[in-house]
């Protein structure tokens, strides 16, 4: 494990890195989290003095795809987080060490950052049958949650699984599986909902911890406002032909080819809070509506239990601004035909009040 007193810079400094390069770093960062400019220097300054963020990632009823996402991350690169701005001291997903030698790890790491270290959490426990349905080291891993959630400063609840439940909690879950926070309710759990995350999601949360030092400004549902603010609909690229009546009818119909909006074909993004349509994935390439299928609404509680994916929906009144998809397209038209009806009927009126100057009465020659 690395030394408490270890900075970032240090350890970059180390590796080759230079100043110039460190420098940019920073300021690649704060573009990332959608902070201004001058916070480049507050992250550089925090990377320089602060030691690294002690991590404990522990992973319990998920697949590993918030791992996944996690290390294909681009701002930062992950082997600047990982290697670098934190100091990740136990992930039985990538560790080295197994077994008992990575207990041993685990227990050495609780002990020495006590009340200073990150709890991250892939997945969620099961707790029917005394949580035997997933056994971790030998114990039930909602034990083991409970234990190394005592000890930290806070928790970072990755995913779905851990922040809702996902499908291991989809009806009649059988298992008992739970989110994090209805396990631990004294510490701060921070919510990063979405199967998986986006991974400049993740890795920003990250950073922004290790700078200043604490937690983001969360929502109502205990989500970073600085990625869950928005809807995907808010800045979906498909947004003006939602606006203009302009449905996807069926799979690659003509509209489809034209990349009208896919609200008809169950696109759930109007009720989806996540930085889907703004960061998007796989290095800011795409995000699934860019690539011609509708939001499943991963990111938000029980989607899983919602019927088809496919299913439209029917109203969302509760935003006050838009009709379902049927009425908005009339209501499009009409609107577009009382205007063209106004406009002729100023017109007409402009013709018959204002008529044209006579030429200038000319003087008989004498």
């Amino acid at each position: 494990m690395s030394g408490a007193t270890e900075t970032f810079y240090s350890v970059i400094r180390r590796q080759g890195m230079t100043r110039r390069s460190f420098h940019k770093f920073c300021s690649l960062t704060a573009a990332s989290l959608g902070l201004g400019p001058l916070a480049a220097s507050s992250i550089a300054n925090a990377l320089e003095t602060k030691p690294r963020l002690p991590v404990i990632w522990l992973h319990g009823l998920e697949c590993t795809c918030c791992s996944e996402s996690f290390i294909r991350s681009a701002h930062p690169l992950i082997k600047d987080a990982l290697l670098s701005m934190i100091s990740l001291d136990y992930d039985d997903t990538i560790m080295a060490a197994a077994g008992h030698q990575a207990e041993a790890i685990l227990e050495e790491t609780r002990a020495k950052y006590k009340g200073r270290y990150v709890l991250a959490v892939e997945g969620n426990p099961p707790l029917n049958e005394g949580g035997m349905f997933c056994i971790d080291g030998g114990k039930p891993f909602v034990e083991k949650l409970r234990s190394m959630a005592e000890e930290s400063m806070a928790i970072i609840a990755w995913g779905t699984c851990a922040s809702w439940g996902c499908v291991q909690a989809a009806k009649p879950n059988p298992t008992g599986a739970a989110p994090i926070d209805k396990v631990i309710t004294n510490k701060p759990i921070i919510k990063v909902p979405g199967c998986p995350p986006i991974a400049e999601v993740m890795s920003g949360l990250v950073t922004f911890i290790t700078t200043f030092g604490k937690l983001p400004e969360l929502d109502r549902q205990g989500r970073p406002s600085m990625f869950y603010s928005e809807r995907i609909h808010d800045k979906c690229y498909r947004r003006s032909h939602f606006d203009a009546g302009q449905f996807v009818e069926e799979w690659d119909d003509e509209y489809a080819r034209k990349g009208y909006c896919l609200y008809k074909m169950g696109c759930k993004g109007p009720t989806t809070y996540n930085a889907c349509s703004a960061l998007r994935w796989n290095g800011g390439v795409s995000f699934p509506i860019q690539s011609g299928h509708g939001c499943f609404g991963c990111s938000e509680d029980g989607f899983w239990d919602k019927g088809s994916f496919y299913d439209r929906l029917t109203t969302i009144k509760q935003f006050g601004i838009e009709e379902n998809a049927d009425q908005i397209g009339m209501a499009a038209a009409g609107v577009v035909g009382l205007t063209v009806a106004a406009h002729a009927a100023i017109t007409a009126v402009k013709r018959m009040t204002h008529k044209p100057d006579r030429a200038p009465h000319k003087s008989k020659p004498s």
